[in-house]
């Protein structure tokens, strides 16, 4: 049973700091791109930060979190960090841990996901 199980959302300031994690079980992890979308309020969910499998070695960020957002992969314990610093209250979203397992595309489409996680919330809000 494939499970991808978010962790470390919350409130936070503006500039503030939170770290995501996302645990993984029931699947071959070191084959699979995975990531990170999120679903702002009244908005389509967007792609934010992927790491590829270890072979081909990538990470992508999208455009507005580059320099403040930080995924890091741990291939041992089938783990998946997102370091999230200076938040903006445009950050406000429920982030989705995924595993893409359809698409070949860079970066992977959200059509391309075989599972997700349940969410957990970020707001950054003073």
């Amino acid at each position: 049973q494939v499970q991808l199980v978010e962790s470390g959302g919350g409130q936070v300031q503006p500039g503030g700091s939170l770290r995501l994690s996302c645990a993984a079980s029931g699947f071959a992890w070191n084959e699979y791109t995975i990531g990170w979308f999120r679903q702002a309020p009244e908005k389509g969910r967007e792609g934010v930060s992927f790491s590829s499998s270890p072979l081909h070695g990538r990470t992508y960020y999208t455009d507005s979190v580059k320099g403040r957002f930080t995924s890091a992969r741990d291939n041992a314990n089938n783990m998946l960090s997102l370091q999230m610093d200076s938040l903006k209250p445009e950050d406000t979203a429920v982030s989705y841990c995924a595993e893409n397992r359809f698409s070949q595309a860079w970066p992977p489409p959200e059509w391309g996901v075989d599972y997700w996680g349940k969410g957990t919330l970020v707001t950054v809000s003073s």
